[in-house]
């Protein structure tokens, strides 16, 4: 038994079984550690000492929550709120709805896609973004299930295939430098272009989810008078335009510090200068932001911790080793073996950014030994770095959504979040991760 498959399909199995994620990443990491013969004194150890790797991230959630929060109170979300619901109520017909409903999912999916290469702030514009919004997608019966498979699909789509950004980072800096560094060189314009056909599988997932999974309306709890337009007290517009100042700062202090931690701060700080949330109330904002994000951050902080046992028991390249005495000759076996192992590893890890260091070692001397051409390794070692993001409880492309469309609970990131994205984007991209490996 593999340390690696045992500890990650306990923790899935724990996850969809409702157990609380942080305790079934802490279970998880004591029987990985076990199976693979690591003392639990050791496991102890390294679980401690990985925990400090999630503490960053942790920090910006409640950093960013607690900026959502500063937003909330400006009176900034009942303003676009109300906006959106009067235009919806000057013509309520079933296509204007319709019409709404295509423009709320194209916004986000624009602002995920930007998120990631030209405005590069990852998940940071989820909790301030999308909390405002959920008012207006229970007016409009939004299925948030489709949400979150559109906001996933902007946070890992446009880094596998566009190489500024984030994508830069994963194309080239990552996958491009690793394959190099394991005897593989490949034309750095050749990188990007290997990509897209197994990206075609996330595009599969997506009009899977909006055309077919979550088309149909779907209810959510809301208070009697929650749209009664007359009752909002709208913000001044001092108020208004003192917001949108805070979020420009906020925003433009991230892009130069590459801190969303400052970013949030420098927002808040506007605010507190401003006069429009007294000194007093700090304490209130970042207990509110503390509450919206702290489930989310210890999640990420368990995973680092997770993550630090499952690398340490090094039975990442036992799983490889194992699986290489399998393969024969057979590229399509091979393929598939291998995009199944990335999937696993990257599941457990969190994330396709650290999975390539440790896959890229192993699979591209395998590979080309195999025979694959130098763009199909390029298309397989990316795909199965990338498998596992979407659908990962501990992944932040998964938890992003979840803060913010849990902001009311009523989403769960495990029956919300994670398996609808994983159904929806893990097996077209393992699909078509699999043809472009063959065929490229």
């Amino acid at each position: 038994m593999n340390a690696v498959v045992v500890g990650v399909a306990l923790m899935l199995i724990l996850s969809v079984a409702r157990l609380n994620v942080v305790i079934s990443l802490c279970v998880s990491a004591i029987t990985a550690g076990l199976v693979g013969g690591m003392s639990l004194l050791k496991i102890t150890q390294v679980f401690e000492q990985g925990l400090g790797e999630g503490a960053v991230i942790a920090l910006s959630y409640v950093m960013l929550g607690a900026f959502a929060v500063a937003i909330s109170r400006s009176g900034l979300t009942d303003w676009l709120a109300h906006k959106i619901i009067a235009l919806i109520n000057r013509s309520p017909t079933p296509n204007h709805v319709a019409l709404m409903r295509t423009l709320v999912c194209s916004v986000l999916l624009i602002m995920a896609i930007f998120s990631q290469n030209l405005i590069p702030v990852h998940i940071a514009f989820i909790p301030i973004l999308v909390p405002p919004l959920l008012h207006v997608m229970t007016y409009l019966k939004l299925d948030r299930r489709l949400i979150a498979c559109v906001l996933t699909f902007g946070l890992v789509t446009p880094y596998m295939v566009l190489p500024v950004g984030f994508g830069g980072v994963f194309l080239h800096q990552l996958l491009a430098s690793n394959l190099a560094a394991n005897g593989l060189t490949v034309d750095p314009s050749a990188i990007a272009p290997a990509m897209w056909l197994p990206a075609t599988g996330m595009v599969i997932g997506l009009l899977i989810a909006v055309f077919f999974s979550y088309r149909k309306p779907r209810e959510y709890v809301t208070s009697e008078n929650e749209f009664n337009l007359d009752s909002l007290t709208l913000p001044s517009r001092n108020a208004i335009m003192v917001s949108f100042v805070a979020i420009v700062v906020a925003l433009a202090t991230q892009l130069y510090t590459g801190s969303m931690i400052f970013g949030a701060l420098s927002g808040l700080a506007v605010y507190f200068i401003t006069g429009q949330i007294s000194w007093k109330q700090s304490q209130t904002v970042l207990s509110g932001g503390v509450e919206l994000m702290a489930m989310i951050g210890f999640i990420m902080i368990s995973a680092a911790g997770f993550a630090a046992v499952i690398r340490a028991t090094g039975e990442v390249n036992s799983l490889v080793n194992l699986l290489g005495g399998w393969l024969g000759s057979n590229q399509a076996v091979a393929s598939a073996s291998m995009l199944l192992v990335g999937l696993i590893v990257t599941m457990g890890i969190g994330s396709s950014f650290s999975t390539i260091p440790i896959i890229a070692t192993i699979y591209t001397p395998l590979a080309m030994q195999l025979g694959f051409s130098p763009i199909a390794v390029v298309a397989l070692v990316g795909t199965a770095a990338a498998l596992g993001d979407a659908g990962s409880p501990a992944s932040d492309s998964t938890l992003g959504p979840t803060s913010g469309l849990n902001a009311d609970g009523q989403h769960d990131h495990i029956r919300d979040s994670v398996i609808p994205t994983f159904l929806h984007y893990n097996l077209p991209l393992l699909v078509m991760g699999w043809v472009a490996s063959l065929v490229l």
